[in-house]
């Protein structure tokens, strides 16, 4: 049998919660195009947690005069 793989979706407030942020920051950083990419579902906006991974890890500093 081969495993099934399964993707995490999660919708903006859950996204927020995981990646330490309130949701209206995220839905702001969807809006000028900065935050994590998202999937549009008809109305509904979901964020995978593999692109909430990356997104993050893209966000790693070692000092704060890397940016």
């Amino acid at each position: 049998m081969s495993a099934r793989i399964t993707k995490k979706r999660m919708c903006t407030k859950e996204a927020a919660n995981y990646v330490g942020l309130h949701y209206s920051t995220l839905s702001k950083l969807r809006m000028t195009g900065d935050g994590p990419s998202f999937l549009k579902l008809g109305r509904k906006v979901v964020y995978e947690q593999s692109a909430l991974d990356k997104w993050m890890a893209e966000r790693t500093h070692s000092s704060t005069s890397e940016y």
